[in-house]
């Protein structure tokens, strides 16, 4: 296996290499202040569509420009924002099935850290640890107040569930021992345990890459995704690749539409690919036609 032995580079010479390589820079001065304050290797991602083929040279495409990889910057960032802004209200919605549903069926307000309420030993001692973890470091006022007025170990499920992130969360919702929770659970949105399973990861995992900055508009996720072939609710009948930006937005898409059924998520998705109308449709998954699939052709009112 051979050493790493790129050295660093100043912005300087990054825009002079990448100009040696066919690509046009409009503002030198710019494109070096693009690079030094959102840094070379965040920013190669969105060169990387603009390379000609075979990629391995690192030549340009005849016409590839610098503000056409900023183009594509701009637009993930948004991109981002938009879809981090629509998961925050699927994730309240969910933390309030899980607590509400699994609390009042159990009549234990503490059936989070109870390990009669689990099926996996490993699984809820590998939880309960995240869940000391989140506790310790926790400085809610809600806490502090359980902690200073209780002698109980633990809160109560409907607390701690505040201050859970959302993986930690779909990792206690799989361990429920009671197979009739959980459904009952799924059917809260309509979904069956495997598939909401499925597609709360797809949600977890997106949150994450949106809340760390990641690229999300042409990635490829690795994730395999389960579907239902009959859906209670509309859905996409375009077969379409799942492991695509489109199929997260769908996913994030059919929860708001039983959360909030006059969402104005397509609005804001169409505003945006309006602002940004060079971005690669097909890259993200789109398929044509999308606009007139059931799952998005529900007016906002």
């Amino acid at each position: 296996m051979a050493h790493y032995t790129k050295t660093y580079s100043s912005p300087s010479r990054l825009v002079a290499l990448l100009q040696s390589r066919g690509l046009h820079v409009e503002n030198i001065a710019r494109a070096e202040n693009y690079l030094r304050h959102i840094g070379y290797y965040r920013f190669s991602a969105y060169l990387y569509p603009l390379l000609a083929t075979p990629k391995e040279q690192h030549l340009f495409k005849p016409g590839a420009a610098f503000n056409q990889a900023l183009d594509m910057y701009r637009f993930d960032r948004h991109l981002r924002l938009l879809m981090f802004n629509e998961i925050e209200k699927i994730e309240i919605a969910v933390r309030s099935a899980i607590v509400n549903i699994t609390s009042r069926e159990t009549g234990n307000p503490f059936w989070m850290t109870d390990p009669s309420c689990f099926y996996d030993a490993n699984t809820f001692a590998k939880t309960k640890q995240l869940i000391d973890v989140e506790l310790t470091k926790s400085r809610e006022d809600f806490i502090e107040h359980f902690r200073n007025a209780y002698s109980d170990p633990y809160p109560p499920a409907w607390m701690l569930v505040e201050i859970l992130p959302l993986g930690v969360l779909t990792k206690i919702y799989d361990n429920i021992k009671s197979n009739q929770i959980r459904k009952k659970i799924a059917q809260e949105f309509a979904l069956g345990v495997p598939v909401f399973n499925s597609w709360m990861t797809i949600i977890t995992v997106a949150r994450n890459n949106c809340g760390h900055h990641a690229r999300v508009w042409n990635r490829t996720f690795a994730l395999r995704v389960l579907t239902q072939r009959r859906m209670a609710r509309l859905w996409i009948t375009i077969p379409v690749n799942q492991k695509k930006a489109y199929f997260s937005l769908c996913i994030i898409k059919y929860f708001l539409n039983i959360i909030s059924p006059n969402n104005d998520m397509k609005a804001k998705i169409d505003a945006l690919l309006s602002a940004y109308p060079s971005i690669d449709m097909n890259a993200m998954g789109f398929p044509d036609g999308w606009e007139a699939e059931p799952l998005w052709d529900i007016p906002a009112v």
